[in-house]
């Protein structure tokens, strides 16, 4: 049985209108099979309080309650039977994504560090769906410019993923179109983007947008800002905020981006990085090829890790 608290719908809550997003699930996974690399399945982790990111990069056997489903955006139900995760994957694919909305400048210590003035409205940058890419093994390259540069740089996000059409919807109705969260990694070449007024390109490479491991239903995370976000570095905890600092809260992100602009589901927004980014440390700690680097959202989302390869 699913706790009660998923069986409820949004007519018994107060003051909220009736959503098509109230289902039966708390953490779906997409991935691969450890017996069948043919297949790509969704489900949820047996384990409701396990990090399945950690787990499965220490390679730990994580068993998962398969759905009948085909997408995280349409799960079916729970057929009874279950796997082991071979390898994880982003909880949606880049055609469901599309493009990638990613706000800037989102936490007051990171303008702080920044030297830039906190900002009005949101800032809007955008990652084409070439950058989508999931946890370890698939390993986050370093292009070949950002390589001569040495400016690959890290950015711990919380993401958010849209479950249905949404259009001028206001910040009062704006959960309602939320499906749930994820973590990310905003990977981006500082060289590029200091050359440049605008960020699309020095955050739009490819695999520059890691998400995973799971997808936590938004009913688990009644307030995003419970939520603990650090970022590790080879094991080093490089950034560490809770999201009580983040200046535009998620209802005014996604009400904002759908102002005259159709969010269709499964848009990716990504919802900006708390301060610690690595070229603001002294000395500066940008990325190389070999180093891990772990996002870690808690509770509920658990642990994105990504390894760093330099293009060849």
């Amino acid at each position: 049985m699913f706790p009660r608290l998923f069986q409820r719908t949004y007519s018994s809550l107060p003051f909220r209108k009736p959503s098509q997003l109230t289902m039966a699930f708390e953490r779906l996974v997409r991935f691969v099979p450890k017996n069948d690399t043919s297949k790509v399945l969704i489900g949820e982790p047996t384990d409701k309080s396990l990090d399945v990111g950690l787990a499965v990069y220490k390679n730990q056997d994580v068993t998962v309650n398969l759905y009948s489903g085909t997408s995280v955006l349409s799960p079916g139900s729970p057929t009874g039977e279950t796997a082991t995760i071979g390898q994880i994957l982003s909880p949606v694919t880049a055609t469901e994504a599309g493009t990638i909305r990613c706000i800037g400048l989102n936490y007051k210590r990171h303008a702080e560090e920044a030297k830039m003035s906190i900002p009005d409205i949101p800032t809007l940058f955008l990652k084409p769906p070439t950058s989508l890419a999931g946890p370890w093994p698939q390993p986050t390259i370093i292009p070949k410019h950002t390589i001569a540069s040495d400016s690959a740089d890290y950015e711990s996000e919380l993401a958010i993923i849209i479950g249905k059409e949404a259009k001028n919807v206001s910040e009062a109705d704006a959960l309602d179109y939320v499906l749930g969260y994820t973590a990310c990694n905003d990977i981006s070449s500082r060289a590029s983007q200091f050359a440049q007024t605008q960020w699309c390109y020095s955050k739009g490479f490819d695999g520059a947008c890691p998400i995973g491991p799971v997808l936590v239903n938004k009913e688990l995370i009644k307030d995003v800002g419970g939520l603990k976000l650090r970022g590790l570095k080879n094991g080093k905890v490089v950034q560490d905020s809770p999201l009580t600092d983040l200046i535009f809260s998620v209802e005014k992100i996604v009400s904002f981006l759908s102002q005259g602009t159709t969010l269709q589901p499964g848009t990716i927004i990504i919802t900006g990085t708390p301060a610690g980014v690595g070229f603001a440390h002294k000395p500066q700690e940008l990325l190389h090829d070999g180093d891990e680097f772990i996002v870690e959202i808690l509770p509920h989302i658990g642990s994105l890790v990504n390894k760093l390869e330099n293009e060849k």
